[in-house]
C-alpha cells in the first residue's frame, strides 16, 4: 500500500471513529455541526444548549425584531445540510470532567465524549442590583425571548424609555425607539456613544446624530438607582448628577458576560474573557498547554493574532463564530498536516439612525485616526486608526463599499496615514488621538476586545502539575 494510501485510510478511520460533543447550540455550534459532517465526521454528534430554541440569527433582535417588522421567533437559523445529532436543547452545562471525558449536565445527566467543542457564547450583563432588575419593565437584550418582551413593551406606547449603555446595541435600540417615535434617554458613563469600540473622535459624531434623532443624551452620567410603583413596575430612575427620570421601561445594555462559569475546576484557561485557545482553535490549559481534544469557537474563544503583535484577541461577531467553528470543525477531525488557523479580521456593522456604519480591524488597538475620504460633517465618510505607524483598523459611515480596500491595507500592515484612495479626500486629513478611554473606566465592553494583558490586575493563577 501507497503511503498516501495509507495517509488517507488512517484520515478516513479518524473522521469515522469516536463522539463529538458541542456545548453551545447557537451559531457558531450549528456551524461546526454542519461542517464536521460535511468535512466525513459519521460519529455519534451531540449538540447541548441552554436555551430550549433551535439555533436562531441574534443581530435582528436589536433591529428588525424591535421594530415589529420580523418576529422574534421567526429568527431561526437556516440549515445548511443535516447534522443527524443528538439535540439536547433547554439544558445548560454544569460541569467539565476531563479526567473521564464528560461533561455534566445541570439535570444531573452525564454525557461523554472523545472530542470537545466549547461554543457557549456569552450572556447580556444583568442590572446590577438583583431587586432593581426584578422590577417589571427592566430589561437586557440578548436571547429571542427577551426581544420578544421588549419588542412589546416599547409597542405598548411607553412614556419614556432609559437606555443605560450606548454600544452598538444601546445605540441601536435608541435608533428604534425614535424610529417608532417613543421618547428616549440614553444614560452613558463615558464620553459619548461607542466610544469603548470606535474612541471619542467617532463618539462624538454618533453623539451629534443621536441628538439629532431627538435622543435625550446624557453622557459621563451613571444611573445609580431605579425606584418601582407600588405594582413593582419601574417608574424613575436616579442619576449621578442629582436628576431624576420618570421612565417606565429600562434596558440595560452594559456588554456581555462569557458563559465560563460551568468550567469551573476543569483545569482550562477559562476567565472573564472566555477560554484560551491556539489559532488552531486547540483549548489551553490553565498552564498554557495545548489540550489535543478540547476546542473552542465563537463569542467565548479567545486567542492570539498575528496582525495584533500576538495578544489575545476575543470578538463577538457574526462571522468570527461562523468562520472559527469551521476550523474548529476540521482541525477536531483531521491529522496535523491538514489542520489550519483561524485568524480573522474582524469586521462588524451597525444600522442606526438611518447610517450604516461599517468596520474591520481591531479599531481599539489604534492610538490615532485620520479621516481619509468622505465628510465627517455630513455623516458619510471613512476614517483609519493607526498604531506604531500601522493601520490596524478602519471604519466607515455610509461608505462600505471601501471596506475591503481598508480590509486589504490592514492584512498586509500598511503604513498609518493609509495611501489616500485617490478621491473623495476629506477636507482635513491631519492624524489626530482616537481618544479611546481608559479601559480601568466602566462603560460598555466592546464586542471586540484584545486581552493581551489586563490593565487592573498583576494576578495570576498556576494549576498543579500533572
Amino acid at each position: 500500500m501507497s503511503t498516501a494510501s495509507l495517509l488517507s485510510e488512517l484520515v478516513a478511520a479518524f473522521r469515522a471513529e469516536g463522539r463529538i460533543v458541542i456545548v453551545g447550540a447557537s451559531l457558531a455550534g450549528l456551524r461546526a455541526a454542519e461542517a464536521l459532517r460535511e468535512r466525513g465526521f459519521r460519529g455519534p454528534l451531540t449538540l447541548i444548549g441552554d436555551e430550549p430554541h433551535e439555533p436562531y440569527d441574534r443581530p435582528p433582535l436589536s433591529k428588525q425584531v424591535l421594530q415589529g417588522w420580523v418576529r422574534a421567533d421567526h429568527t431561526t437559523l437556516p440549515r445548511l445540510r443535516a447534522v443527524e445529532a443528538d439535540w439536547r436543547l433547554g439544558v445548560a452545562a454544569h460541569g467539565l470532567d476531563r479526567v473521564n471525558r464528560r461533561v455534566l449536565l445541570a439535570d444531573g445527566d452525564v454525557v461523554g465524549y472523545d472530542r470537545l467543542l466549547i461554543a457557549t457564547g456569552v450572556r447580556a450583563r444583568p442590572w446590577f442590583n438583583p431587586r432593581e432588575a426584578a422590577f417589571e419593565g427592566v430589561f437586557t437584550l440578548r436571547t429571542c425571548d427577551d426581544a420578544a418582551r421588549l419588542q412589546a413593551a416599547l409597542h405598548a406606547g411607553p412614556r419614556r424609555v432609559l437606555i443605560v449603555g450606548s454600544g452598538f446595541v444601546g445605540s441601536e435600540m435608541a435608533s428604534v425607539c425614535r424610529g417608532l417615535g417613543v421618547p428616549v434617554t440614553v444614560a452613558e458613563r463615558a464620553d459619548g456613544p461607542l466610544v469603548g469600540a470606535l474612541g471619542g473622535v467617532i463618539g462624538d459624531i454618533a453623539a451629534d446624530m443621536q441628538r439629532a434623532a431627538g435622543v435625550d443624551l446624557r453622557t459621563g452620567v451613571a444611573v445609580q438607582a431605579l425606584e418601582a410603583d407600588g405594582d413593582g413596575h419601574v417608574r424613575r430612575a436616579r442619576l449621578s448628577d442629582g436628576t431624576t427620570l420618570d421612565v417606565d421601561v429600562v434596558v440595560a445594555s452594559l456588554g456581555s458576560i462569557r458563559n465560563v462559569e460551568w468550567l469551573e475546576g476543569a483545569g482550562l484557561a477559562a476567565g472573564f474573557w472566555g477560554v484560551g485557545c491556539d489559532a488552531g482553535c486547540r483549548a489551553f490549559d490553565i498552564n498554557g498547554v495545548v489540550t489535543d481534544n478540547i476546542f473552542v469557537a465563537g463569542d467565548i474563544a479567545r486567542a492570539p493574532h498575528v496582525l495584533y503583535e500576538y495578544q489575545f484577541i476575543s470578538m463577538e461577531h457574526w462571522d468570527n463564530a461562523v468562520f472559527g467553528a469551521q476550523v474548529a470543525a476540521n482541525n477536531m477531525i483531521s491529522l496535523e498536516t491538514e489542520r489550519c488557523a483561524h485568524l480573522p479580521l474582524p469586521m462588524f456593522w451597525s444600522a442606526q439612525f438611518g447610517v450604516n456604519i461599517k468596520g474591520v480591524g481591531v479599531c481599539s488597538f489604534a492610538d490615532e485616526i485620520v479621516f481619509t475620504q468622505g465628510s465627517p460633517d455630513r455623516r458619510r465618510f471613512a476614517a483609519a486608526y493607526g498604531r506604531r505607524g500601522r493601520i490596524v483598523g478602519a471604519v466607515t459611515f455610509d461608505h462600505g463599499k471601501w471596506l475591503e480596500y481598508y480590509a486589504a491595507l490592514i492584512e498586509r500592515s500598511a503604513p498609518f496615514p493609509p495611501p489616500p484612495p485617490g478621491y473623495d479626500r476629506p477636507p482635513d486629513a491631519t492624524p489626530r488621538l482616537a481618544r479611546f478611554p481608559d479601559p480601568r473606566v466602566p462603560t460598555e465592553i466592546p464586542s471586540v476586545v484584545l486581552t493581551g494583558h489586563d490593565p487592573t490586575s498583576r494576578g495570576a493563577e498556576f494549576g498543579p502539575p500533572r
